[in-house]
């Protein structure tokens, strides 16, 4: 794991100097041969389609701000890459807050202006917060809570696929909780819905953020109880039972699902449980 003093969130006066700076724009983040933080300054001679800027933290010591785009650009001895990538390749302290940055860009695009009454928003400074003042309304970065869970059977681990995933690779199943709803009766009702089993003994695992885009993964583990595999139409392309010592091509290290199944997996065999990405 990362250590924590490595990336911090905080909100910045974007009218401070100085600085770094992360770019987002529709085809991800820009980053040249020394990374994805540029000098802020250097930065402000690019003639951006810069929309709004945020101040998000700190990394390293050093202030962080956001540039979001109208727009991509091109960008001499730059280039553009998407979140998901600087997850699988990239430093984790990076990608933690590139994916911090992703959300509060979601929220920025999505809340230039009020859902209620339509005009334009203002950002509030010292606060992570857009205001309309006509409404007397304040709008803040929205978190989406949604459950996914190992479902297992001693030596065997059940397993599905989503037609948008790549090519072979099966995961746990997952799903976003409805208003209403604790976190465990998700789980349920999720597993009933998409291969139509019960489960039993449901235990909490952790938790993650997932800025896809702006989810807060609750992980769990629970038991077989009963029920034949139906995947769910639409939902879920294939669904199956895994032998512990015969797995699929599985989701990416760093994320909460790969957690779920590699701390079975050390369960079963004795090994040293992993540890969970913050």
């Amino acid at each position: 794991m990362s250590r924590p003093e490595r990336w911090t969130t905080a909100v910045l006066d974007v009218e401070a100097p100085g600085g770094l700076a992360v770019v987002q724009g529709d085809q991800g983040f820009l980053l040249d041969a020394n990374g994805v933080m540029f000098p802020r300054g250097w930065l402000a001679g690019q003639d951006l389609p810069v929309q709004s800027e945020h101040g998000i933290g700190y990394f390293e010591g050093e202030p962080v701000y956001l540039l979001v785009l109208e727009r991509s650009v091109a960008v001499e001895g730059c280039a553009w890459q998407g979140l998901r990538q600087f997850m699988l390749e990239g430093d984790f302290a990076v990608f933690q807050m590139l994916g911090y940055a992703a959300q509060v860009s979601t929220w920025a695009r999505e809340h230039r202006f009020c859902g209620a009454c339509g005009r334009a928003t203002v950002q509030i400074r010292g606060e992570r917060a857009m205001f309309c003042e006509h409404d007397n309304l304040r709008l803040y970065p929205r978190i989406s809570p949604s459950m996914i869970v190992l479902v297992t059977r001693g030596d065997e681990i059940l397993l599905a696929r989503s037609p948008r995933f790549v090519t072979g690779m099966y995961s746990a199943l997952a799903g976003f909780v409805e208003p209403g709803e604790s976190a465990e009766d998700c789980v349920h009702r999720e597993v009933m819905e998409e291969v139509q089993v019960r489960i039993k003994n449901l235990k909490y695992r952790g938790s993650q953020c997932w800025p896809f885009p702006h989810s807060m993964m609750l992980g769990f583990h629970a038991e077989y109880e009963s029920g034949e595999i139906v995947p769910q139409a639409e939902e879920i392309e294939d669904a199956r039972w895994f032998h512990v010592d015969d797995l699929p091509p599985l989701p990416a290290n760093r994320s909460i699902a790969r957690y779920l199944i590699e701390a079975y997996l050390a369960e079963r065999s004795g090994a040293p449980e992993p540890v969970l990405p913050g």
